[in-house]
């Protein structure tokens, strides 16, 4: 089943995105390896500057989707100032369809 995470950074934690970037996309690529990522990618604000993530995987319960979360490195780092973890269903344009 698909679990969307919608991650709200905290304001003023433009460095601690940038600095946890790189292992934060480590984390991404193995999920993906593991076959337990759809989609991710950053929410931008009005100077197109990410002040978010949308964070799209595949998990068994919303349980395992929330673990998921809670290991990124970002929120790790305390970068988000909320997350919320919602079930999703992936109608137009997926290609497992």
């Amino acid at each position: 089943m698909l679990f969307a995470l919608l991650c709200k950074d905290k304001p003023g934690h433009l460095n601690v995105r940038m600095e946890t970037r790189p292992v934060h996309v480590e984390y991404l690529n193995k999920l993906n390896a593991e076959g337990k990522l759809a989609i991710a990618g950053p929410f931008l604000d009005a100077d197109g500057k990410p002040n978010g993530s949308l964070v799209i995987v595949k998990a068994d319960s919303l349980e395992a989707a929330k673990a998921l979360g809670e290991a990124d490195p970002y929120a790790k780092a305390d970068l988000f100032e909320s997350v919320e973890v919602k079930p999703y269903n992936w109608v137009f344009n997926n290609p497992e369809a």
